[in-house]
């Protein structure tokens, strides 16, 4: 146990972490619970003064945010649960290693079928039963299996988008300004995650299991093109589209220009 004059001790019990620009907050005990990782030496043997935080005092780590969330669970518990068809398997294992984490690395680097191992045993196979409480050498990762998740390999996926511009009092022809506000994105987790990946904003509905459906998750970019190309990579082709069509709304000031917008979605299937 580290006594009262150690450097863990300044730490306070929960932290804040600002990783990538997406934010955690967990135990100090969950940080360091892997000796010898980076996470254990930065905030064990270390001060929070040694640390570079974020404008608001949160301990900042320029790391993949999205990632982060697999490695903090690997840390909370004794198995780390993977979406189906999880893509992010390669840039996990750097964040692994970054990270200082030997025994996550070497799971996520071992061949998840016989196609990769040219005909080996599947990673799920090889891992061993889950022991609660056991150390980080006995920790196992696994994908989840069918009776803890529903299949990921079909469903459909709504993407939306408000678009809004002004015409001048003086009717030119030319809009002033087209703004898409947000892409929103509808659909059962799992599908969300595997497509967008890192460029998915979950901050409205954060820490849903893969298995559930949201509505509040958004897009970290306003070109709907990216998210079509995306979608499209990924087997889905746009099977309904609608809209609101065109209405305008103005300020109580005469003044202003007149505003116009629309609500549009598009639905795909896979």
């Amino acid at each position: 146990m580290a006594d009262a004059g150690s450097p863990s001790s300044t730490f306070p019990d929960i932290v804040e972490l600002n990783v990538g620009g997406q934010v955690y907050v967990t135990r100090l005990d969950t940080l360091t619970a892997v000796p010898d990782s980076l996470l254990w030496a930065k905030f064990s043997q270390s001060s929070p003064n040694d640390l570079p935080k974020d404008g608001k005092g949160r301990f900042f780590f320029d790391r993949d945010g999205f990632l982060f969330r697999y490695i903090l669970d690997y840390l909370r518990d004794s198995e780390l649960f993977l979406p189906e068809f999880f893509k992010e398997k390669r840039r996990l294992q750097k964040e692994a290693d970054f990270f200082q984490l030997p025994e996550l690395s070497r799971r996520l680097a071992a061949p998840s079928s016989p196609t990769e191992d040219g005909g080996g045993e599947s990673e799920e196979a090889e891992l061993p039963s889950p022991i609660t409480g056991s150390s980080s050498s006995d920790r196992t990762l696994r994908s989840p299996g069918s009776s803890s998740i529903s299949s990921c390999t079909s469903g459909y996926i709504t993407v939306g988008y408000r678009g809004s511009y002004t015409i001048g009092r003086d009717i030119q022809a030319d809009a002033k300004f087209r703004r898409v506000a947000r892409i929103t994105v509808c659909s059962k987790i799992c599908l969300a995650k595997e497509v967008f990946g890192d460029t998915l904003n979950e901050s409205r509905d954060p820490d849903r299991t893969p298995d559930k459906y949201t509505s509040r998750y958004y897009l970290k970019y306003n070109f709907l093109e990216q998210a079509f190309d995306r979608l499209a990579e990924a087997g889905f082709h746009m099977v309904a589209c609608n809209s609101t069509g065109t209405c305008s709304y103005a300020s109580s000031d005469p003044g202003e220009d007149k505003v116009w917008t629309s609500y549009t979605e598009y639905v795909f299937s896979r």
